[in-house]
């Protein structure tokens, strides 16, 4: 028989008075720890955006350098935009008129509208009509998912 000290007392413990744990408790924590991280991983995956597909904000930002120079957007360069590996559609909307250039694999151009199968992104900008006249329009962005 083994005798130790307690560290608050003076007073001597057996070695069989000491805290144990149970190996069958200690394998229930470690399975639920187990289990847990299992479910917060898949909860992650889950939330995290899908990166395969692109969205509309961020190739509206990829985009809107190609077609603006000097801070005026320009509808002739739409035809400078190399092509979309998705369905996309980008419009360019000024003064009533409309610029519109479409691309993409799988284009549907009815499902482009509906927002449950097209993301959208949008913006204001300086269009010229026509040389040395510019309107106020709208820079727009529509790809499939």
């Amino acid at each position: 028989m083994r005798e130790s000290m307690s560290r608050s007392s003076g007073e001597r413990l057996l070695a069989e008075d000491r805290a144990a744990v149970e190996p069958i408790a200690a394998l229930v924590a470690v399975l639920a720890v187990g289990a847990a991280l299992g479910l917060y991983t898949v909860a992650l995956d889950d939330a995290a955006p899908d990166r395969d597909r692109p969205t509309a904000e961020g190739t509206l930002d990829r985009l809107e350098p190609v077609v603006t120079t000097g801070g005026v957007t320009e509808p002739e360069r739409l035809h400078d935009i190399d092509a979309f590996r998705f369905a996309t559609v980008v419009e360019i909307e000024a003064d009533g008129e409309v610029w519109r250039v479409a691309s993409g694999e799988n284009f549907e151009r009815e499902s482009l509208r509906e927002p449950e199968t097209a993301a959208v992104a949008e913006r204001t900008v300086t269009v010229r009509v026509e040389p040395g006249r510019n309107a106020r329009g709208t820079l727009r962005v529509v790809v499939q998912r």
